[in-house]
This record gives structure tokens, C-alpha cells and sequence, in this order.
């Protein structure tokens, strides 16, 4: 098999260490291996597979004779240096939001939609986390009944907001634990023993940024321009997998045992659905792996026809981000290998 040059973009930050780590755990074809970061990183070492590589600073130049380039870095950098990699003959798969609605762009789930690779014009958006979780959650369910309108919960954990995230819980827990003040930085309240109903900033409407991206980026995956979805995003202090609450309305009937019977061959789903022994998905047995956990499937009791509910939970560190766009480089290579 033929082997690439291969750059991280934002390759200090969480997402970016993610990368790394599934990178080398799926043998992806790696010629040359490229670590990209700010200034203040650069130089800086870091083993892999007990080989050395050094932290080089982003620049212009940084994507010549690179094949792919998976971007971790924000939508402000995103925007500055990917178009710059396209020029150089790359092939970016990036995680920002910067480009996940523009309509040149091919948004990827790989087990939703792997079929939009193929209309890429240099630049692959991977969606956002919790979109990512839901829809591997429910693409085998619209496949045999159309999916029309969705009313969801998510519950998010802190490392979702990167490793400032986890380290503000810790200190928190710590400090309650020795009644000493808590710091609060990274979210907007204490997070340790609270929830907060708000990831991201609000709307007109009264929907936060993150709220939308669950239709908007839905619509665009699903090829389903008229999925409606009421979504309310918590940040909940779990330090990682997110969890989701979801009631899906089809266009026809599907019954809980068909939906149970579908979902037990999902691709990237696995379903824990036995409440009668007390078995569900949860984040702990979600976390450092890349399948989504379905259970909790039920009918709709509140006059809908047609309608079911269920509850998921995944890694959003690994398939809500960094797993999810190594499969889509996956993709990309063996379209390059026709």
C-alpha cells in the first residue's frame, strides 16, 4: 500500500493528541508524519511509538508535499492556513466549524454519508460532536423510516471544551472537597456538582450555537432539508463521553423491536438496550472507544405517531472528533487508490 505525508494541525491541543494515538492504533499509511502547532510550541518534543518528533510552528509553507492534513485547530486558523494546504495539493479533513455549512464542503459521518467524500474539492468538514453521536445513532433507523423531527437533550462533558475543561472539574471537586474557593474560567458557572444549560452563544430565537448545528449540520448530512429539531445542549460534569436523549418522529411506522433489531447491526452503533437487567448505555462504558451506545428504546408517549425514543452516549474526544475524521481520511485514501 502506497504511504502518505501526513500533518496535524493543532496536533498539541486534545483533539489533536486524539489523532495521534488513533492514527498509530489504525496502522494509518503514514510515510511522513507532521506535527503543527503555534509558535510557543514549536521545537517542543514528543515521542510516538518511541520515535521522536519535534513540534514545528504553522505556517504558509508548512503543507508542502503534504498528502493530508487533519485539522484540531480553531475556526480562526482554520480559515487562515487549510485554504493554504488545498493550494499545495492536500487533502484537509477539519474539525473546526469553519466549514461545515458551506455548500462546497462535504459534511461526513463515514457510517451516515460516505458516499460525499467522493464531491470534496480539497476541504472535508468533520461535524460536531454531539451531531456526530446522534446521527451514527439514528442513520440505520432513517434508512428504513424517514426521520422528520427530532427533540433532543444533550449532555455534555467537560472535556468538550478541551483540556481546560477537565482540569477546571478537577480543581473544582478539589477545592469544594477542601472548602476552598472554586475557580471559574472556562465555563460561564461552577461546574462541579451543577449543570449548565448553555454550550455556546444564544440566538434571537433563544437557541445556543451549539443547538443549532444539531438540524443545521443534520439537514446536510441526512440529505433531509426539512429535518425539523428542538435540541437543548446541558454541559453536565462528566469528564467524558457525551450522553443524548432523543425522540425521533418517522414518516412511517417502526416499532421498538424492528428498531432494536436494526440497530443491532448499525454500523458503529452498539446496542444496550435491557432494562429488566438494569443495562444502558452510559458514559463510563462509553469512554476510549469509538461505538455508540443505544438503549432506552421506547415508544413515544405523548401523541405522536410514529415516533420513538431512545438514549445514546459516545466519546466525543474519539468518534465525535478525532476517529470520525481518520475514518474520513480512510475514505479519502482509498478514493485516491481506484
Amino acid at each position: 500500500m502506497r504511504t502518505y505525508n501526513v500533518a496535524i494541525l493543532g496536533a498539541t491541543g486534545a483533539v489533536g493528541q486524539e489523532m495521534i494515538k488513533i492514527l498509530m492504533e489504525r496502522n494509518f499509511p503514514i510515510n511522513e508524519l507532521h506535527l503543527l502547532a503555534s509558535k510557543r510550541s514549536a521545537g517542543k518534543k514528543m515521542e510516538i511509538n518511541g520515535k521522536e518528533y519535534s513540534i514545528e510552528e504553522t505556517t504558509e509553507q508548512s503543507f508542502q508535499g503534504i498528502d493530508i492534513v487533519l485539522g484540531a485547530a480553531e475556526n480562526d486558523i482554520a480559515k487562515r492556513f487549510l485554504p493554504k494546504a488545498v493550494e499545495a495539493g492536500a487533502v484537509v479533513v477539519d474539525n473546526s466549524s469553519a466549514y461545515r455549512l458551506d455548500p462546497n464542503v462535504p459534511l461526513v459521518i463515514p457510517e451516515v454519508n460516505p458516499e460525499a467524500v467522493a464531491s470534496h474539492n480539497g476541504i472535508i468538514a468533520n461535524p460536531n460532536c454531539a451531531t456526530i453521536i446522534a446521527l451514527v445513532a439514528l442513520a440505520q433507523l432513517h434508512r428504513y423510516a424517514k426521520a422528520k423531527r427530532m427533540v433532543v437533550s444533550t449532555y455534555q462533558a467537560v472535556s468538550g471544551a478541551g483540556v481546560n475543561g477537565i482540569r477546571e472539574l478537577n480543581q473544582q471537586v478539589g477545592a469544594i472537597a477542601h472548602e476552598k474557593e472554586v475557580e471559574v474560567s472556562t465555563f460561564q458557572y461552577q461546574i462541579a456538582y451543577n449543570l449548565i444549560p448553555q454550550i455556546g452563544g444564544f440566538n434571537e430565537a433563544g437557541y445556543s450555537s451549539e443547538e443549532m448545528k444539531m438540524q443545521n449540520e443534520g439537514r446536510k448530512i441526512m440529505d433531509n432539508p426539512d429535518l425539523c429539531v428542538n435540541c437543548t445542549c446541558v454541559r453536565v460534569p462528566v469528564y467524558r463521553s457525551h450522553s443524548e436523549s432523543i425522540m425521533v418522529e418517522f414518516d412511517k411506522e417502526i416499532s421498538v423491536e424492528k428498531a432494536r433489531a436494526l440497530l443491532q447491526t448499525a454500523p458503529g452503533v452498539k446496542l444496550v438496550d435491557d432494562p429488566e437487567h438494569q443495562k444502558y448505555p452510559m458514559p463510563l462504558d462509553t469512554t476510549d472507544q469509538d461505538l455508540v451506545f443505544v438503549g432506552r428504546i421506547r415508544e413515544d408517549m405523548s401523541n405522536h405517531t410514529n415516533a420513538l425514543s431512545f438514549w445514546c452516549c459516545g466519546d466525543q474526544v474519539r468518534k465525535g472528533a478525532a476517529t470520525n475524521a481518520v475514518q474520513i481520511a480512510e475514505l479519502v485514501i482509498a478514493q485516491m487508490e481506484k
